[in-house]
């Protein structure tokens, strides 16, 4: 079947009958000529989102650095000579009222990170006490606190948690290349959990690691597959940091980038293609790009967890120039 074809069918999210993607129709979509795959994903994302509207969320970290995990991008392991310092959890009032400075910005979503392997049960109170805070100052709430179990999970939704963000990161294949201390396996049952427990799955990975184009294909195919499409799929462009396994990583291409956020929304036609890390070292035409392929959510503020992140003034520029609005709280 030709990746036209395949793009024609069915795509509906939680149809037990949707068609599985295979990496070799999505390769054939990636490799088409740039002109016809950005017409082809600005198509699709007409058909299911406001064009010229972009979801707006703000992501805090509650507790810094100090993390057991390898990860070979992340200033917060315990393995890397980042420089950065762990720090305890925030205290519950404080990330309330980070929350309402950012709903009073714009902000429609709040996130909020840890870097944790996995939460302990003496932080739960905590966490839960922190969903309920966000829910009650009318915002969605979304959390990465690393892996899951599916107690914790329930628990989670019982708070009035929306959203959970568990990136696979890569590729199955060249997962190992990057982790070593959580498998892909494991990833994937964080992520079973969280949609069992009825908390909207947000996954994405990082592109820019030294990975293959195939392993971004197959990333987003992996995605594409799941029992149900991500709401959220955030696709990042590595910040390379100092101290990590990957400070010397070459970057990605600005084109293939902007082929992997059109994939995305060809393959993914529901989600919210988010737009995230990296967005510093982007031009605003390249941005432009992305958000004409597909791309339809952003953060706003100065950091994303440890890592920079454009300042609120030159996004609001950026969108008066493009004619883009903020979207709606539950807005499509």
């Amino acid at each position: 079947m030709t990746a036209e074809l395949h793009l024609n069918r069915t795509t509906k999210q939680c149809d037990s009958l949707r068609p599985k993607w295979t990496s070799d129709e999505a390769r054939a979509i990636y490799d088409s000529p740039f002109n016809d795959l950005l017409f082809r994903a600005q198509t699709v994302h007409r058909q299911n989102f406001d064009p010229n509207r972009v979801q707006l969320s703000r992501l805090l970290s509650i507790k810094t650095g100090g993390c057991p995990e390898d990860c070979g991008y992340c200033s917060q392991s315990a393995h890397h000579e980042s420089g950065l310092k762990a720090s305890k959890l925030m205290e519950v009032q404080r990330v309330l009222a980070e929350a309402k400075k950012a709903r009073d910005a714009g902000a429609t979503r709040y996130c909020m990170g840890a870097a944790w392997r996995s939460p302990k049960a003496r932080d739960m109170d905590a966490v839960v006490a922190m969903v309920e805070g966000v829910k009650a100052l009318g915002m969605e709430t979304c959390m990465t606190l690393g892996m899951l179990d599916i107690d914790q999970a329930q628990r989670l939704k019982q708070a009035g948690l929306d959203y959970y963000n568990h990136n696979i990161d890569t590729s199955e294949r060249y997962y190992s290349e990057i982790i070593s201390t959580r498998s892909f396996a494991d990833r994937l049952e964080t992520l079973a959990n969280v949609r069992d427990s009825g908390i909207k799955v947000c996954c994405g990975g990082i592109v820019g690691m030294g990975e293959e184009a195939s392993d971004r294909i197959d990333m987003l195919v992996t995605l594409a597959n799941l029992p149900e499409h991500p709401d959220s799929v955030p696709i990042n462009m590595l910040i390379p940091i100092e101290g990590t396994p990957l400070a010397e990583a070459d970057p990605i291409a600005p084109i293939e980038f902007v082929r992997t956020i059109a994939l995305a929304r060809i393959m993914m036609p529901k989600s919210h293609v988010r737009l995230s890390a990296g967005r510093t070292a982007m031009s605003d035409e390249m941005q432009a790009l992305c958000f004409f392929a597909g791309a339809n959510s952003i953060f706003v503020g100065d950091t994303l967890l440890t890592a920079e992140n454009p300042e609120e003034d030159k996004d609001t520029a950026l969108f008066r120039r493009l004619g883009i609005e903020p979207m709606e709280q539950g807005a499509a």
